[in-house]
């Protein structure tokens, strides 16, 4: 039974572990966010031709979450399904679209290499970790051969985990040969290296006139809607379609009445004495109870409320009602006992090394060494907590910490030196460890004593009646009407409540705004029956709370409309009406540029830059790649001509330029360049197989 437990402990998180990040490798680190159809309705997406349908989609989603939940030892929430499905997905898209060019390249991981991955002179990552020995820190071979040993007799699940343990191994494996292949393929000329080089070391030292778009108020420009379809039609390829809806809705809270609230009072009254009766009270407690409390509990397991009152308890006498939050308990206190662990009470300040170096290091110990000194001559501790610490948890507390046990869940140094030191005052030295500089005061000294208390809480909540009255509101809202404007008449003569909008809602969302389990009203956003202006056909209950909503429009993918970006459009569109404008209010410059400010009026600008490179920036206009590129291009001592920049309208006048001198040797700039180049080659080459693969992903439909 301890085999197949080790087994189903270490499979279970290796393949967490190699899944997630062959899922980064494909997707770069971005994802870290039954059928109602008909005909085609089992279709849940399609990959380079080739239909994935639920069936399919839904048993490699069992055995993952399967696995997740086995190694999390609970039920996956909502959350954490969507990363779940996400993951799974990601799984289809590499084995129908990535594969497929790694057998074009002739890409493969042989049985020797799979071996050596795993037991051989070059284990992989993974593995090394899971099978590493917590006490010494080791890798140890030995206990991964006999783990493959004996998989022979284990329950064939567990040889599946492993299986799709090392499947996860091969593709990560082929996925980095892909990379570094595409990395060696890049190549970057003499020419190139240098080209790099100048855009860095070339200087310019330039007088420029800036009138900025922001100059002109505006309210004062406006943009037309066939304006913005004008620039929306010149400038397709610069936006990509999307799928998302937009609706209106209105939520009805559903929270505990007066009568709620006295119903409770009476139950918990009720409960006190029963309590105080009891000839077994922690049994009755466990019983009774709607929040599981240990009987047995240190300073570190109370709340702040209990532990206030704890002075005031005698053995056997019963207290409360105390409220915690929604929930209200009656405590019986039995005395006290002595605990296996230490509990203690501290606060600390920290300070972190700015950067990696030793110097960082030494920086950091001078300046807490320096706070050390100001506390013990009599500085707040509280008060220089909140000043300097860099814990910023614990630093708007006065660097209070709370009570904690030595249980191995602080760094291990802290702890120590906490646990260390007899009594309450200021520990005398600094705490290094990973995360810094430690100056702690124990507020609290260490102390074993465990207390006896049987707990009865019971959770204010909404009564079932108090449910059916908002859950019959809404409904009875929600009947008066089926399109937005009956809606809004009847949410108006409620007066109760408001109509509130959620815009840009994707498919994939499972919450919107302050709503954050809202999968089943998006679910509902984008199904094909739901037509834009259509109140929703049933009152869905989310949280602590009923919702009704109206789609109000929705964008496509597949056929974008300028609509869709309008809000960008319309500054992109009303910087070309104000560039205009100021080119005519200029007219013709001449004269320096302080006179063609003076002529232009309040607005324009004249600055000078020292010494910018072709990265800029600029003083006033920031990074403008137009401007600087008009700064380099111009001779010296010249006036360009009028042009719109990407932040305004410019004119420039260069005073000195120094170009880049020859060196002999552009190496670093070569790989500086190879470095850029590889990351965006990767990024592009992605793009490409998803795009060739021509990925159709209808999960949002179903789940």
């Amino acid at each position: 039974m301890a085999l197949i437990n080790k087994i189903r402990e270490r499979s279970g998180i290796a393949v967490g572990v190699v899944a997630v990040a062959l899922l980064l490798f494909i997707v770069g680190g971005d994802i870290f966010g039954g059928s109602a159809f008909g005909g085609k309705s089992q279709e849940i997406g399609n990959i380079n031709g080739e239909s994935i349908d639920i069936q399919q989609f839904q048993q490699r989603l069992d055995i993952v979450r399967s696995n997740y939940e086995a190694q999390s030892g609970r039920a996956a929430n909502e959350q954490e399904m969507q990363s779940i499905r996400d993951q799974v997905w990601q799984q289809f898209i590499f084995d129908k679209a990535y594969t497929k060019q790694f057998d074009a390249l002739g890409l493969k991981v042989s049985n020797e290499e799979l071996v050596d991955m795993v037991q051989g002179n070059n284990v992989h990552p993974s593995v090394r970790q899971q099978f590493t020995n917590p006490q010494t820190g080791l890798f140890d071979k030995n206990q991964i051969v006999s783990f493959l040993k004996s998989l022979t007799t284990a329950p064939v699940q567990q040889q599946q985990q492993w299986k799709d343990f090392e499947k996860s191994l091969i593709q990560q494996r082929l996925g980095e040969k892909y990379s570094n292949l595409l990395t060696m393929s890049n190549y970057v000329t003499t020419a190139q290296s240098k080209k790099e080089y100048e855009f860095q070391v070339s200087r310019a030292d330039a007088k420029y006139l800036f009138v900025p778009y922001y100059s002109i108020n505006d309210s004062t420009v406006k943009v037309s809607d066939s304006q913005i379809e004008s620039y929306f039609s010149k400038h397709k390829t610069e936006f990509q379609g999307f799928n998302s809806r937009n609706f209106d809705y209105v939520a009805f809270p559903v929270t505990a009445s007066k009568e709620d609230s006295a119903a409770l009072y009476e139950e918990i009254k009720r409960s006190a004495k029963e309590l105080a009766a009891s000839l077994n009270d922690s049994l009755y407690a466990a019983a009774k109870s709607e929040v599981r409390t240990p009987f047995y509990q240190s300073l570190s397991d109370m709340s702040p409320a209990l532990k206030s009152m704890l002075p005031t308890f005698q053995v056997g006498g019963v207290y409360g009602p105390i409220k915690d939050g929604n929930a209200y308990s009656v405590y019986k206190y039995k005395g006290v006992t002595t605990d296996s662990l230490f509990t203690v009470k501290a606060s600390h300040i920290l300070i972190k090394p700015n950067g990696t170096g030793d110097s960082a290091k030494a920086i950091a110990r001078v300046t807490a060494n320096a706070i050390l000194a100001q506390l013990k001559s009599g500085a707040n501790f509280e008060q220089t907590a909140l000043q300097n610490s860099q814990d910023q948890g614990s630093a708007q507390l006065g660097g209070d910490l709370g009570y904690f046990q030595n249980n191995g869940k602080m760094i291990k140094p802290f702890e120590t030196a906490i646990f260390n030191y007899n009594g309450v005052g200021l520990i005398p030295n600094l705490v290094e460890t990973d995360f810094g500089f430690h100056i702690i005061k124990v507020t609290d000294g260490k102390t074993k004593t465990k207390y006896k208390i049987a707990t009865v809480s019971k959770v204010l909540a909404p009564s079932e009646a108090t449910k059916n009255e908002a859950y019959q509101l809404a409904e009875n809202i929600r009947s008066s009407g089926s399109n937005k404007e009956d809606l809004a008449a009847a949410i108006k003569k409620n007066g109760k409540v408001a109509m509130l909008s959620a815009e840009r809602v994707t498919p994939e969302a499972s919450s919107f705004n302050t709503i954050q389990s809202g999968r089943e009203i998006v679910l509902w956003a984008f199904n094909e029956d739901t037509k834009i202006g259509k109140v929703s056909d049933k009152v869905f209950e989310v949280g602590d709370q009923f919702i009704l909503a109206v789609t109000t429009a929705g964008t496509s993918k597949d056929s974008p409309k300028a609509a869709d970006f309008k809000d960008v459009i319309t500054v992109k569109a009303r910087n070309e009406i104000k560039a205009e404008q100021i080119l005519k209010k200029i007219g013709t410059p001449s004269g320096t540029l302080e006179q063609v400010a003076q002529k232009y009026g309040p607005g324009a600008l004249v600055e000078s830059v020292l010494a910018v490179n072709m990265n800029g920036p600029l003083t006033s206009p920031g990074p403008d790649p137009i401007a600087l590129g008009k700064i380099f291009g111009t001779k010296v001592g010249k006036q360009s001509g009028l042009f719109k920049g990407e932040n305004g309208v410019f004119i420039v006048e260069p005073s000195k330029i120094n170009n880049a001198p020859e060196i002999g040797d552009y190496s670093l700039y070569k790989q500086q360049a190879l470095q850029q180049m590889s990351s965006s080659s990767s990024y592009l080459v992605d793009q490409a197989i998803r795009e060739a693969a021509k990925i159709q992903d209808n999960r949002s439909k179903v789940f």
